[in-house]
């Protein structure tokens, strides 16, 4: 009875890595020169972001500040 639990415990592993396995097979990875264009876009649009929250912090808490002023 042992013997018959353990098989089925090892079996779902076994057909778990065939199946990633099979799906990286299915993959398509970007040439060198898309992932490069990607990448500066993912950097751009994050340092651009980036500056806009920094701006807006500022303004905000330029803005409190003189709310706080004023009462």
């Amino acid at each position: 009875m042992g013997d018959t639990a353990n098989n089925t415990e090892n079996a779902p592993k076994k057909s778990f890595f065939k199946g990633v396995k099979s799906e990286f097979k299915k993959i398509i990875w970007p040439d060198k020169q898309t992932l490069a264009k990607q990448s500066a876009a993912v950097v751009t649009i994050s340092v651009v972001l980036g500056v806009v929250i920094a701006i807006l912090d500022v303004a905000i808490q330029y803005g409190i500040e003189q709310i706080l002023k004023i009462g």
